[in-house]
């Protein structure tokens, strides 16, 4: 979806009115004045009814398979991220009648480490890329650090769609951005993060959804955890009403990741419900569901196994 440009390099009125009725036609399709009590309330009762019949631990253990285990502080380094990617080997032989964890996602810099370290067939590498967690950098910087990334062993890529242009209602500029990265990244996955907490409204979350879907997103994502807040039940509601209503528009199934604030088994179980209660069980395989976090992964394999554990 990137724009049709004449090789003058000027930018052209005419393409710029055919590119933005392209994006409104899009959202045109969709309902996307939503009622920001109406998804409390239905959120609210999700949770009220349904939670609890999926507090299992069959469910556990699925869930434990969909974790992104992550590291992003700026105090990594090689050596801890070394170590952190030995843990998920470790784990692996040691809990051998559990599943595998999913990916593991760190900062670019270290796709090399991690992939070279890593043992375990189908756990995935993902790096946050173009300019993680701002998006504040020149397209040409997102995507060279994209493209590194690749080339150093990630087989996954997570970007933050850029809040401000959205905001500012330059939705052409967000989907191009968007789609020059999934350019990048070809048959690779590439996960799109709204960073919900500063869209502020369900209306907002539901655009910035359904525009990152048209532009290539695999998967859209909540929050890169390093704002507050970070992920909502609301906001998940509502990303998972869009890639519902995606899918039955174009047959295109879309993932999706919970990230930043899961801070108990209880809040996965509760994104889990939401996923279940509307994409519905095509969406609860450890492809089309993730939970990004690092502090979950002890929390779960405590429940699990019975006692506390802090293995991660």
């Amino acid at each position: 979806m990137a724009e049709n440009k004449c090789n003058c390099g000027h930018h052209h009125e005419h393409d710029h009115q055919k590119q933005m009725s392209k994006y409104e036609e899009a959202l045109s399709k969709y309902n996307c004045e939503l009622d920001d009590n109406e998804v409390r309330e239905a959120v609210k009762r999700i949770i009220a009814e349904r939670v609890a019949e999926n507090d299992t631990p069959e469910v556990k253990r699925f869930l434990m398979g969909s974790i992104e285990l992550t590291t992003l502080k700026t105090t990594d380094s090689e050596e801890s991220v070394m170590a952190f990617t030995e843990r998920v080997n470790k784990y692996d032989e040691e809990y051998v009648d559990l599943p595998h964890l999913a990916t593991i996602c760190v900062y670019p810099c270290f796709a090399k480490t991690v992939s070279e370290t890593l043992e375990v067939e189908g756990v995935e590498v993902a790096c946050v890329s173009g300019s993680f967690p701002s998006s504040q950098a020149a397209i040409e910087v997102k995507i060279a650090e994209t493209a590194l990334a690749l080339k150093d062993g990630a087989t996954e890529i997570d970007i933050v769609m850029p809040v401000g242009k959205f905001l500012s209602g330059d939705y052409e500029g967000v989907c191009d951005d968007i789609n020059e990265l999934k350019q990048v990244c070809g048959d690779r996955a590439m996960k799109v993060i709204l960073e919900t907490g500063c869209l502020k409204t369900a209306s907002n979350i539901k655009r910035a959804s359904l525009l990152s879907m048209y532009a290539g997103a695999d998967y859209i994502k909540t929050s890169t955890g390093k704002l507050e807040p970070a992920a909502t039940p609301e906001a998940a509601y509502v990303m998972c009403q869009a890639i519902k209503e995606y899918y039955d528009e174009t047959g295109i199934q879309i993932g999706f990741k919970p990230a930043g604030g899961l801070n108990s088994v209880m809040d996965a179980l509760i994104y889990y419900t939401i996923v279940k209660e509307v994409l519905g069980e095509k969406w609860l395989t450890n492809k089309w569901f993730r939970l990004g976090t690092s502090r979950l992964a002890n929390l779960l394999l405590s429940e699990i196994v019975g006692k506390e554990i802090k293995f991660f």
